[in-house]
């Protein structure tokens, strides 16, 4: 496990063995059963988690009662409901395990103190953070432009992992399409 959390965050920043013994000191280990909720809407999230193995779904139930999806997380990427974690509000969505799932997580309160710590902990952050906010900004203006068809074949080229482990009604969800028009484009 300590390797894995070396590798991804020397990714990013160079850390020198003492900052990440001491960071990885502070990460605690959970595993979590498929099906299983980190945190439902309504709750506050005080943690980030770092998927070690498995796969996690973000969604929300709309006024009519329908899933909506907005984030698949799989190994080596960390998550958190962000607006909920940083302003320390209740959560508007559940991140839910899709399958058997090992995660690290870690309380705002003791990543605050490491950042103080350990200053390149937060620069390491931020760039991830700039990434997922333009991996989301992409996604948002890519399949603006595009046609359904053709938003579904660039999701399965550019996350191939995804279509053996998630169900096809939840990538439908996802990319706001209805599960029988998903099944109609996959003919």
């Amino acid at each position: 496990m300590k390797e894995q959390i070396r590798k991804y965050l020397n990714r990013y920043v160079e850390f020198s063995d003492t900052e990440i013994d001491t960071f990885y000191s502070k990460l605690i280990v959970s595993d979590y059963t498929k099906k299983e909720f980190l945190i439902q809407e309504g709750q506050l999230c005080t943690h980030r988690y770092f998927i070690l193995k498995g796969l996690v779904r973000t969604f929300y139930i709309d006024n009519n009662g329908n899933e909506k999806i907005t984030q698949f997380a799989l190994e080596n990427w960390w998550f958190t409901d962000m607006e909920s974690f940083v302003n320390e509000t209740p959560s508007t969505t559940s991140i839910q395990t899709l399958e058997k799932t090992t995660l690290l997580k870690i309380s705002k309160t003791e990543l605050e103190l490491l950042f103080l710590e350990i200053p390149k902990l937060e620069r390491m952050f931020r760039i991830i953070t700039e990434k997922t906010l333009i991996a989301i900004q992409r996604k948002n203006d890519v399949y603006l432009r595009m046609k359904n068809k053709d938003i579904y074949e660039l999701f399965l080229n550019q996350n191939p992992d995804f279509v053996q482990r998630v169900p096809q009604y939840m990538i439908a969800s996802y990319l706001e399409m209805t599960p029988e028009y998903l099944s109609g484009i996959r003919k």
